[in-house]
């Protein structure tokens, strides 16, 4: 799939959200400034528009590792890990420990040993023309078979 300006960017990320539900979890890769956190903020802004709830400042949590946004009774954990340097650093964070009311959005999630088997990995990349990105989904568990290039 090809995003080829900021709205289409808007466009995949509102549309995404409309089908994730709390419990599932979202790894974005790709290089720096390619777009995940504008992913995300676009993802967050829309959910809160639904809900009639201001508009957060979604802000990069590459110093903080993580930053939780309360939409209603849910809350979005939107973590960073790039700073992170090994896996035992991420195990301490208790990334993935059992909460019913939670959606997490997982930057830089290479060093993830053991990878939640409902999941869906965003893979953006830059492409040769300006403000276009080259974006690959794959689910995994009940996401597996979902055809995510109709969203």
């Amino acid at each position: 799939m090809e995003i080829r300006s900021i709205r289409d960017t808007q466009k995949f990320s509102e549309n995404l959200s409309k089908i994730v539900k709390t419990r599932d979890v979202i790894f974005l890769h790709g290089e720096i400034g390619v777009g995940k956190t504008t992913f995300v903020r676009f993802f967050i802004n829309y959910l809160e528009c639904k809900n009639k709830l201001k508009k957060s400042e979604i802000l990069s949590p590459t110093f903080n590792i993580l930053y939780e946004y309360k939409i209603k009774n849910i809350s979005i954990l939107h973590y960073d890990l790039y700073r992170l340097k090994n896996y035992n650093d991420i195990a301490e964070l208790g990334i993935f420990e059992k909460t019913a009311n939670d959606i997490k959005i997982i930057e830089w999630p290479e060093l993830i040993k053991k990878k939640p088997k409902e999941r869906i990995e965003i893979f953006f990349e830059h492409s040769n023309l300006p403000d276009t990105r080259k974006v690959k989904i794959i689910g995994f568990g009940k996401w597996k078979s979902f055809k995510f290039n109709e969203i």
